[in-house]
């Protein structure tokens, strides 16, 4: 599949509800560095544990002028639940109706449980879901980085972000 957004692209603007249905945009966290976090399984071990190391890098992220962005696909009441289990201070914005995740190319259209197309959440009907993913964006919202992966059970190199963030915060 081609990527539809590198490394060098500038980002695709967005503007989508937080955990307290507030439209926030892309264009608001401009002017420090921003790390996407796409949240695919809220709820799931491997999600937990990935907005939690990033919960837990905050202050190391801040003293790099970074803001972490997380992206969930579920509405922003469940992202609200998700955020005060794990005390989440970053933000969480709900892109239920995938049109982000569309836009940056991280759709998993193939992917089901029993080898079908879609996966079905709470009644909500069947959806594809999205892939892991990372994005890194300089202070004017181009592309630094982009970690992408097919694998919902494989979380990021937290060390190569670190050490991204650190290099292009010199």
């Amino acid at each position: 599949m081609v990527e539809k957004v590198k490394v060098g692209d500038k980002a695709p603007d967005f503007s989508l509800p937080d955990i307290e249905n507030r439209t926030r945009s892309l264009k608001e966290f401009l002017g420090q560095k921003v790390l996407l976090v796409f949240l695919v399984g809220a709820f799931t071990s491997t999600c937990t544990k990935e907005v939690c190391d990033f919960r837990d890098s905050m202050a190391h992220l801040i003293n790099l002028k970074a803001q972490i962005v997380g992206i969930d696909i579920k509405v922003p009441s469940l992202s609200k639940d998700f955020a005060k289990k794990n005390k989440l201070s970053f933000p969480i914005l709900s892109d239920c109706k995938r049109e982000v995740f569309q836009a940056y190319g991280l759709e998993l259209p193939d992917f089901g449980f029993d080898g079908g197309s879609a996966a079905c959440c709470w009644g909500s009907g069947c959806y594809p879901i999205a892939k892991r993913s990372i994005f890194i964006l300089d202070e004017n919202g181009i592309i630094e980085y982009r970690w992408v992966s097919d694998n919902q059970n494989v979380e990021p190199n937290y060390q190569e972000i670190r050490r991204v963030l650190e290099h292009t915060s010199s």
